[in-house]
């Protein structure tokens, strides 16, 4: 099974940077528009183009165990994800109602899934291509971005696009949604996924869910 074919197998798609420092730049010779605009796409691309290199490494042949690779690919999502805002879209209105301890709880085990799914979903000798378009696309809601990319096989380069919806915050341009074939949501997927958990109101139960998965990839 290739590697695309596995992540739409688990239905919820596995699928942090620094804003690049501003060059000094004498004000008699201004920026031209579309070199600028330009630098700001590279910018939003950045994240993952680092998220792909590393997973790169991680369906690389001999890339060791499943814990060595989830250990490998853990930077780049950290680098990559808005994790915190995938997880409250997912959950929906009441996780910001969740007292502190149960949400780092929620938090370190969403973390932990997001890898495990990925560190499954690419597995050693896999032939995954990652290829990322030129530029970068305005989200018709608020000032996202979104970044159009594709992962395919040495047979089908093109593949399956996978778009990243990017948010401009703290840490930089990060993921806060990833789109299958440009409109199927993963945080739509996974609220849906996550709502039967949340019924009776117990998080516990959504993080005893995630720990599942979690040994399930583990073991895949």
């Amino acid at each position: 099974m290739t590697a695309m074919k596995h992540v739409l197998k688990t239905t919820s798609l596995a699928l942090c940077a620094g804003l690049m420092a501003a060059p000094v730049i004498p004000a008699v010779l201004p920026i031209p528009a579309a070199q600028a605009a330009s630098a700001g796409d590279a910018q939003v691309q950045e994240p993952i183009k680092a998220l792909y290199a590393a997973l790169d490494r991680v369906q690389a042949k001999a890339s060791g165990t499943f814990d060595q690779r989830a250990q490998m690919l853990a930077p780049a999502i950290d680098h990559a994800y808005n994790i915190e805002a995938v997880l409250a879209s997912s959950v929906g209105p009441r996780y910001a109602g969740l007292p502190d301890d149960q949400k780092q709880a929620l938090l370190a085990t969403f973390r932990q899934f997001t890898i495990a799914r990925y560190v499954s979903s690419f597995k050693p000798g896999s032939d995954a291509r990652f290829t990322i378009e030129p530029g970068v696309t305005p989200s018709p809601v608020g000032d996202d971005r979104i970044v159009i990319t594709h992962i395919g096989s040495s047979d089908d380069p093109s593949g399956t696009e996978i778009n990243y919806v990017m948010r401009s915050g703290a840490k930089g341009w990060q993921i806060v949604d990833v789109l299958l074939n440009a409109h199927i949501s993963q945080v739509a997927a996974q609220r849906a996924d996550f709502s039967s958990a949340l019924a009776s109101g117990n998080v516990q139960k959504l993080t005893n869910l995630l720990q599942k998965k979690i040994k399930a990839f583990s073991e895949d």
